[in-house]
């Protein structure tokens, strides 16, 4: 059988590449579509060098091909990658911070915060240097869970400039509005105000030499994610969703919003946390409480890494609550999640850094009343 060229062009209008608007006809990137008998090769341009992207779109070609044109054809798809050229971070990127990576969620009670603190524990485990900024300036919860409550930030000389010093617990550094307010006192701030008390502590803080800052933001799209992306060329996202539907569609939003073009800061991944349940008398036993795979399948959808799924224990609770992250638990099955999930991260955020250009940090004008994002 010989392939008609205008009908495999015509099912590849079906398809789109992650991250663009336009199907791959439309947008540009087919370059070229042959056809030898029953054969097809298609030419292909992405702008992106990222393995989970490339492998995608090649499987998404194959099986359109093989679904609307011909069932027993033989596809091959060559892909040439034409990144720009990784410009020089722009924005007020903070001396000595190699890695910033802000951990999101699309809706509150995800467990975004916990999982912060887990990998914040984790990394320290494998040697990095790690500090936390709680821009959670609304419900800060990192003083609980490092137990530091009743810790205050000190004042040293660097340079001749006054600086705070971040409290140090489980080989974490970390900065909080906690630290500044009375466990029972409501912050009851305007945008501005947050603001400014984040870049406080992000500018007027002595972090020293960090190998990895995790910023634990606030659920939600909003104001303080867009001071955070405006002050720091943030390095890449994790996006923190537990397996229901309703979480899920939130955490599409947070993805979708690290992913526009205006923002544009990479997405390393999507971690599910109460990913299931097993009974210490039944051990071999998984129950899906909250549903089944459901952020790993919208790490598939939306063609991000999925890094990993974090079951539900009671340990985790407890160990927030009491300031121990549950991930210091040695030769518990804890520790081996997040270790897993810490390397995937460690992982990803290696392959951001070697692919993809530099983060720039956004900028913010206000016209008739509106935000507006600019890159």
């Amino acid at each position: 059988m010989k392939l008609d060229r205008k009908e495999i062009l015509k099912a590849l209008e079906t398809i789109t590449i992650a991250g663009e608007g336009k199907n791959m006809v439309e947008s540009g990137a087919v370059t070229n579509v042959l056809t030898f008998g029953d054969e097809v090769v298609v030419e292909l341009v992405l702008h992106t060098p990222a393995m989970h992207i490339k492998k995608r779109a090649e499987d998404d070609i194959k099986k359109t091909i093989l679904e609307k044109v011909f069932a027993e054809a033989k596809v091959k798809v060559n892909i040439k990658v034409e990144a720009p050229e990784k410009p020089e971070i722009k924005g007020k990127a903070i001396p000595g911070i190699n890695n910033i990576i802000a951990v999101a969620s699309g809706k509150g009670g995800v467990g975004k915060s916990t999982v912060t603190a887990n990998l914040a524990v984790s990394l320290a485990k494998m040697g990095f240097s790690v500090g936390v900024l709680d821009a959670d300036i609304y419900g800060p919860s990192m003083p609980i869970m490092f137990d530091v409550e009743s810790e205050k930030p000190i004042s040293v000389t660097v340079d001749g400039k006054s600086k705070m010093k971040p409290i140090e617990s489980y080989e974490v550094k970390m900065l909080s509005i906690g630290f500044f307010t009375s466990p029972s006192q409501a912050v009851i701030w305007r945008g501005p105000m947050a603001s400014k008390a984040l870049n406080q502590m992000i500018f007027d803080a002595d972090w020293g030499e960090l190998d990895f800052m995790l910023i634990d933001l606030p659920p939600g799209t909003g104001d303080i994610h867009l001071s955070i992306m405006q002050s720091l060329p943030v390095t890449g996202a994790v996006v923190v969703s537990t397996p229901q539907a309703v979480a899920l569609a939130d955490a599409k939003k947070g993805v979708s919003m690290f992913m526009s073009e205006a923002i544009n800061v990479p997405v390393l991944g999507i971690i599910e946390n109460m990913a299931y349940f097993t009974p210490e008398e039944l051990p071999n036993n998984k129950y899906y409480i909250f549903g089944q795979e459901g952020a790993k399948n919208l790490a598939q959808d939306l063609a991000v890494p999925f890094l990993g799924e974090v079951p539900i224990v009671q340990s985790i609770r407890e160990a927030g609550d009491y300031g121990r992250p549950a991930a210091l638990q040695t030769g518990s099955v804890i520790e081996t999640v997040f270790e897993n999930i810490t390397r995937r991260v460690v992982e990803e955020t290696v392959s951001r850094n070697e692919n993809l250009p530099a983060t720039e940090a956004i900028k913010i004008t206000t016209m008739a009343g509106c935000s507006a994002v600019k890159k």
